[in-house]
């Protein structure tokens, strides 16, 4: 055989990497802290963090994450905002306050992107003022502010949206400048993924990567392990030539150990990795 042949479940040579890095968000390795994520990402060969900011006093302190950041010598891609319900009184109350803190934390730390939800829906004076108030951010620093893709709850056989002016952020619309696309908030959704991919177009900015099955929760099972088209997800942009970040974001609480966590994160990595490659000739996006 060739040396310089394929060999089974490897990308050819000749096809083209994507430039997207791949990193691991933090949430990842609950119930382990935040200093874990840090320790496995280095270890299995991660390109760098996503820093998911909630209860972890460690997650709240940009200082302590630059140390771990330089400890573990792995970069910090990007900051997810404390926009979750247990959230809600990390850092403050206050949720331009909150972006605030994460442009600072993302500007300290050199990370591109602060990933933020849109907001509940008893946030009336906040969503009133989302995304105008989002491009005077964006209009004063280098950070990108990418909104994320949620999901309806279902009640009774009913859909129910906690967030304003929907959890249907790609077709809202007047788009939003920065998008993050979410697979496994897809699935809860039950939303087609390639046409979210689609609608977001070039303003896509930042890719969760994750699985689910369609079930009403947020399964964030690892890539491969669902329904979710997510190997289409990685190949299209690969050849649209992204080049965000591509974050793992997935559920291991049920991993009996540090090594069976490490075998699935190792697991998600070499998905991602195989499948971010587009054939040669396939043109990049503008």
């Amino acid at each position: 055989m060739s040396p310089d042949a394929p060999t089974a479940g490897t990308p050819s040579k000749a096809l083209r990497e994507s430039r997207a890095k791949v990193g691991l968000s933090t949430a990842s390795t609950y119930p382990e802290g935040t200093a874990a994520a840090f320790e496995i990402a280095g270890k299995l060969g991660y390109d760098g963090v996503e820093v998911m900011v909630w209860t972890d006093p460690i997650s709240q302190d940009p200082y302590a994450l630059l140390r771990l950041s330089e400890h573990y010598r792995v970069p910090i891609l990007a900051i997810h905002a404390p926009c979750l319900i247990i959230t809600q009184r990390v850092w403050t109350t206050d949720p331009w306050v909150k972006l605030q803190k994460a442009q600072f934390a993302a500007e300290l730390l050199g990370a591109q992107t602060v990933v933020v939800h849109p907001p509940f829906r008893w946030q009336r004076e906040y969503a009133r003022d989302f995304q105008s108030g989002l491009g005077r951010m964006s209009q004063e620093t280098d950070i990108r502010f990418a909104v994320e893709n949620m999901f309806p709850l279902r009640v009774r056989g009913r859909e129910v949206s906690a967030y304003q002016p929907t959890w249907d952020v790609a077709f809202d619309g007047e788009p939003y400048r920065d998008y993050t696309l979410d697979l496994s908030h897809a699935a809860v959704s039950q939303s087609d993924a390639l046409a979210m991919l689609e609608a977001m177009g070039s303003r896509l900015t930042h890719l969760h990567v994750a699985d689910g099955t369609g079930l009403a929760k947020d399964e964030h099972l690892i890539p491969g392990r669902g329904g979710q088209p997510c190997v289409e997800v990685l190949e299209r942009v690969a050849a649209q030539g992204f080049a965000g970040h591509v974050i793992v974001e997935v559920n291991t609480r049920r991993a009996l150990d540090r090594a069976e966590r490490e075998a699935d994160l190792a697991e998600a990595l070499a998905f991602c990795r195989l499948h971010l490659v587009a054939a040669p000739g396939t043109p990049a996006r503008s």
